[in-house]
């Protein structure tokens, strides 16, 4: 399916998989819709696992994001900084700027600026410092700049301080919930390997496919789960009373102050899955 006027969506993670696990639901929504999305991992994920060597795990992790990429039809792009290293230097900066220009997306959507991983937090930082730049002629002019800056909101979290996560928009993603978990298991290194053993579960973990995904789903639910009861309101406000009762699985999205602003009048084209 084609969009008459297809939306750029441009989803930036700090690592492989930040962006399917915060972002699948509405990606896959966006894709049924014709709309295009990009997803970047800021850094190259070579950290994250027990036994697999740094280069090899790199090697490993962007295998398995092109995975996505081919499942969903969308472009991902790894950047080179280290993972457990970033720092929101100008250089990582610059290469922002450049990225978000030429891609010029409708809608950023990002980590905030408060979390419990520091690459997390230098992301946010980074796209945040991006954002009025990008429309700046004389910062990386090598690439034109933007005339407008895109609409920046935040990916969910539970972090409360030094302020909690305050989203605008819930999307009930319980209709595209295997779209999600598919997107989860390409990245089998993480969710059946290096998950596993940050939670202290892998002489137990299953080897049979099947289980496999039911732990998949288990840990999705727990994760995302308490998502659509901590803002029940808001979801009920949105869908309705009968609807927004029901519903399990919802992403949530808070604007950033730094792009251009999400309105009333903007969200419902940015977000056109919003009944």
């Amino acid at each position: 399916m084609t969009a008459a006027n297809p939306l750029r969506i441009l989803i930036i993670g700090a690592h492989p998989d930040d962006c399917e696990i915060k972002a699948g639901g509405i990606t896959a929504m966006y894709r049924a819709a014709g709309h295009h999305v990009k997803f970047v991992s800021v850094t190259n994920g070579e950290a994250g696992h027990q036994r697999l060597q740094p280069a090899e795990l790199a090697a490993t992790r962007k295998a398995e994001a092109q995975a996505v990429a081919d499942l969903m039809g969308i472009e991902y792009e790894i950047l080179g900084n280290r993972d457990g290293r970033l720092l929101p230097t100008l250089e990582a900066r610059f290469e922002l700027i450049a990225l978000i220009r030429r891609y010029k997306p409708d809608l950023i959507l990002t980590h905030r600026p408060n979390d419990y991983h520091p690459d997390h937090r230098a992301t946010s930082t980074l796209v945040c410092d991006a954002a009025y730049m990008v429309i700046v002629p004389h910062i990386v002019p090598e690439v034109p700049a933007l005339r407008v800056n895109p609409v920046i909101a935040y990916l969910s979290d539970h972090f409360q301080r030094p302020a909690p996560f305050a989203p605008t928009i819930v999307i009930d993603v319980e209709p595209v919930l295997e779209s999600i978990l598919d997107q989860m298991e390409c990245h089998r290194c993480q969710f059946y390997d290096w998950l596993p053993y940050t939670l202290c579960q892998e002489k137990d973990f299953p080897t049979d496919p099947v289980k496999q995904r039911e732990y998949l789903r288990e840990f999705y639910a727990n994760f995302n789960g308490p998502l659509a009861d901590r803002y029940r309101d808001l979801v009920v406000k949105t869908y309705g009373e009968e609807r927004g009762r029901k519903i399990r699985y919802i992403e949530a999205f808070e604007p950033c102050e730094y792009g251009s602003p999400l309105t009333d009048a903007n969200k419902k084209i940015l977000f056109p899955m919003l009944p």
